[in-house]
């Protein structure tokens, strides 16, 4: 019987996505014999309403000097930084000479529109490559992971921060309770905890699956995130859907009491309970649609393959590696998956080692269709790809439905 990261009550996973490796690995030929793979199973706390992760690897595996996601490649991504860091600067930074902390912090590409603004501003990224990247953009930055411990370390320097914030990272953390306890330390007695990170509710109403993968060790809903942060004293004081990652919430909490609830907390807290988020059959229901999804993934591309079509994917995200190994699709199926990300070209993809080639490779001769990976980028992606469907190139997609996009 496992134990639920949050609560500690009882929890049995629903599903298990099978061997699956670390989801950033890009690896050479001669790491493949010693490439490391776990089981990944999923629960959901009938307690506290969390989905997890049964089992991750370990943290140092998954973020370290030579991490492979550069959140400052997505020109669409920058975009919305700038707007959640606008949104920081106007609605919760009222007070003279503001601080603010970012833990994840990437390449800077949020803290970097507070710099520019001269905010003071530290942020905490564990992956050394990509905080060094942060540093030459002029974004402070400390390469450590975040907890009690470096919170108290930052409050020592620059005294308690304004606001807290973190993009797509809070999800990735197992040991969630310890993280709050920093925030506690870290905070102002009216300072926010600002956050998003993808949505439960878009992951099981679209069968987007891919969200699952090593560094994901939870998917939130807002009944999770109140029960977990409650435990700490702290409260959800107003929520936002955003677009990102095919479908992510933002979340706004402070200290209870010292600041006004929105009514959206309510009303999407209600929501969740009408869709049935809190119940078994939910996740069985999910389930099954994987299955579905899965079967029907590859029987395309077996179909494609079978008439002669040269198939390739696009975008060697970390997400597709659950698809991928989830389905069983290996260079068989995919001749190369086109990639822009230096750190992944020449390299082979994590499990089912299909070539990530550049995506010049994949200008100078286009295939016949191409499996849209990054399936939550499709506008930036199709916009830059025009001469691919003007060639008469066409692309697979699996998210909400299995298809050919026209």
């Amino acid at each position: 019987m496992q134990k639920c990261r949050a609560c500690d009550s009882s929890i049995n996973p629903f599903m298990s996505f099978g061997k699956q490796p670390i989801a950033n690995g890009f690896l050479a030929k001669d790491q493949f014999p010693k490439e490391y793979f776990f089981e990944m199973q999923v629960a959901s706390c009938p307690k506290c309403g969390l989905f997890q992760l049964i089992e991750q690897p370990d943290k140092e595996m998954m973020f370290h000097g030579n991490y492979a996601f550069f959140s400052g490649t997505s020109s669409a991504m920058q975009k919305h930084f700038a707007g959640y860091a606008e949104m920081v600067k106007t609605e919760y930074l009222k007070e003279p000479d503001p601080f603010v902390v970012e833990i994840g912090s990437n390449d800077g590409i949020l803290l970097v529109n507070f710099a520019q603004a001269g905010i003071r501003h530290m942020g905490v990224e564990p992956s050394a490559n990509v905080a060094d990247v942060a540093r030459k953009r002029g974004v402070q930055t400390l390469n450590k992971f975040f907890n009690r411990e470096t919170a108290v370390e930052i409050v020592a320097g620059q005294g308690k921060a304004d606001a807290f914030m973190a993009a797509n990272v809070m999800c990735h953390i197992p040991f969630f309770h310890s993280v709050i306890e920093g925030i506690d330390a870290l905070l102002k007695d009216r300072g926010v905890v600002i956050f998003e990170e993808p949505y439960l509710g878009d992951v099981l109403a679209k069968t987007s699956y891919d969200q699952i993968y090593d560094e994901h060790v939870f998917l939130f809903s807002l009944t999770s995130i109140a029960y977990v942060f409650g435990v700490h004293g702290f409260e959800l004081v107003d929520v936002h859907p955003q677009e990102t990652h095919g479908g992510s919430m933002r979340y706004v909490l402070a200290r209870k009491g010292m600041r006004p609830v929105s009514a959206k907390v309510g009303q999407f807290l209600k929501a969740e309970k009408d869709a049935g988020l809190d119940k078994p059959e939910t996740y069985a229901k999910f389930k099954a649609a994987c299955e579905k999804s899965k079967r029907e993934l590859t029987g395309l591309l077996g179909d494609l393959k079978a008439k002669g079509k040269r198939v390739v994917g696009y975008a060697a995200t970390s997400k597709s590696t659950t698809v991928l190994n989830y389905c069983g699709i290996g260079p068989d199926l995919l001749e190369y998956i086109s990639d822009t990300t230096p750190i992944k070209q020449g390299k082979f993809s994590p499990g089912m080692h299909i070539p990530v080639l550049s995506n010049e490779v994949f200008a100078a001769r286009y295939p016949d269709y191409a499996l849209l990976l990054g399936w939550n980028h499709s506008r930036e992606i199709m916009a830059k790809e025009q001469a691919f469907k003007r060639g008469g190139g066409k692309w697979v997609s699996f998210v909400p439905t299995v298809g050919i996009l026209e």
